[in-house]
C-alpha cells in the first residue's frame, strides 16, 4: 500500500464535513423520535445514520484499502490496526442536536499505525472548522459574515498566547462530561472528582476557576487546543470521538494523557483521557497533570 498522501486526504475530509454539515444543519431532530444504545441518555438520529453513510460511502469508494471505524455502524469488539483507518464521528453531540443546542461536531480523523494523524472537526452552525496534520500545524478556519471582503478567516491555534507559568490547577478552566452511566464505579468516580476539582483549598480540592460541560468531546479537545479551556477530563468516550480533536489538540502544543494517575501514555481508544493545552513547556504541562490527578477520586474503569 502506497504512503498515505496527507494533504489529499486532508483536503478531501474538508469536503465531506462540510457537506455533512449541510445534511445536519437541514435537519428538524425533536426529542420524540429516537433510537437509543446503552440507556436512554445515549442517543442515535436518522440524521446520524444518513450522514455516517454519506461519509462512508465517499471515503471507501475513495480509499477502499482503508479500514473505516464509525460510531454508528461499529461493531462489538472491533480492534484498531496499524493499516491507516478513518475514525468517523457523523454528529458528536447527538444530545446537543435534538435539544437544538448548537454546540455539535463532524468528527472525521484519520489513523496511521495507530497514530491520530489528521484531524477534521467542523461545527456547522458556528461555522467553525478545526483542522490539522501531523507535523503540520493546527488551524481554525471561521465563515465571516456575509458581505466581508474574504468568506472566512484562518488562524494557527492556539488562539490565547501560551505565557510561561500560566497553567496552574487553581486558574484553570476545565472541562468535564458527565457521559452515559449515570450509576456504579465510574459515576462515583466522576461526581467525586468533579467536586473535588471546584472544592476549596483549604479542604484539599483544586479550586478550579470553573467546569463546564459542553456536551461534544471533539469540540471540547478543540477548545483546549485553541487556548479556551485549559484541560478536558474524560471518561466513556470512544476513538470516534477524540481521534480528530486529538491531533488539533497536540499540533496547537497539548497533550493527551490518560484519565487515571500514572497513565502518561494512552491508545486512542483508551476511552479514559485528560487533554492539557500548550503551555511554557513540557515540565509546566506534566506538573499540572500530576496536581490534577491528585483530584481524581478513584480510578475509571472501561
Amino acid at each position: 500500500m502506497a504512503e498515505p498522501n496527507l494533504q489529499e486526504i486532508h483536503d478531501l475530509l474538508i469536503e465531506v464535513a462540510k457537506k455533512a454539515g449541510q445534511m445536519i444543519t437541514s435537519a428538524r431532530p425533536t426529542t420524540g423520535k429516537l433510537d437509543t444504545k446503552k440507556n436512554s441518555t445515549d442517543l442515535v438520529t436518522s440524521t446520524d445514520k444518513a450522514v455516517e453513510e454519506m461519509v462512508s460511502t465517499t471515503l471507501k469508494t475513495k480509499y477502499p484499502d482503508y479500514a473505516f471505524v464509525g460510531e454508528e455502524t461499529c461493531t462489538p469488539g472491533t480492534s484498531l490496526t496499524a493499516t491507516p483507518t478513518f475514525i468517523v464521528d457523523p454528529i458528536d453531540g447527538t444530545t446537543n442536536f435534538v435539544h437544538a443546542h448548537p454546540y455539535i461536531s463532524i468528527s472525521l480523523g484519520l489513523l496511521v499505525n495507530l497514530i491520530p494523524t489528521i484531524g477534521i472537526v467542523y461545527n456547522p452552525f458556528s461555522g467553525h472548522l478545526y483542522h490539522s496534520i501531523r507535523n503540520q500545524g493546527s488551524f481554525l478556519t471561521t465563515a465571516l459574515p456575509f458581505g466581508s471582503p474574504t468568506p472566512e478567516i484562518t488562524r494557527r491555534l492556539p488562539l490565547r498566547a501560551v505565557e510561561a507559568g500560566e497553567l496552574r490547577l487553581e486558574k484553570a478552566l476545565v472541562c468535564v462530561e458527565w457521559g452515559n452511566e449515570r450509576e456504579g464505579n465510574n459515576w462515583k468516580v466522576k461526581t467525586g472528582t468533579f467536586a473535588k476539582l471546584a472544592g476549596g483549598g483549604e479542604a484539599g480540592g483544586g479550586m478550579v476557576h470553573s467546569l463546564r460541560s459542553l456536551g461534544s468531546a471533539a469540540l471540547n479537545l478543540c477548545g483546549v487546543a485553541a487556548g479556551e479551556m485549559d484541560a478536558y477530563w474524560e471518561g466513556g468516550c470512544w476513538a470516534w470521538d477524540v481521534c480528530a480533536g486529538w491531533v488539533v489538540l497536540e499540533e496547537a502544543g497539548g497533550m493527551v494523557v490518560g484519565a487515571n494517575r500514572g497513565e502518561w501514555e494512552v491508545p486512542v481508544d483508551a476511552r479514559r483521557y485528560l487533554a492539557v493545552r500548550g503551555a511554557g513547556g513540557v515540565e509546566e504541562q506534566r506538573a499540572f497533570v500530576e496536581s490534577f490527578w491528585g483530584c481524581v477520586e478513584g480510578r475509571l474503569e472501561y
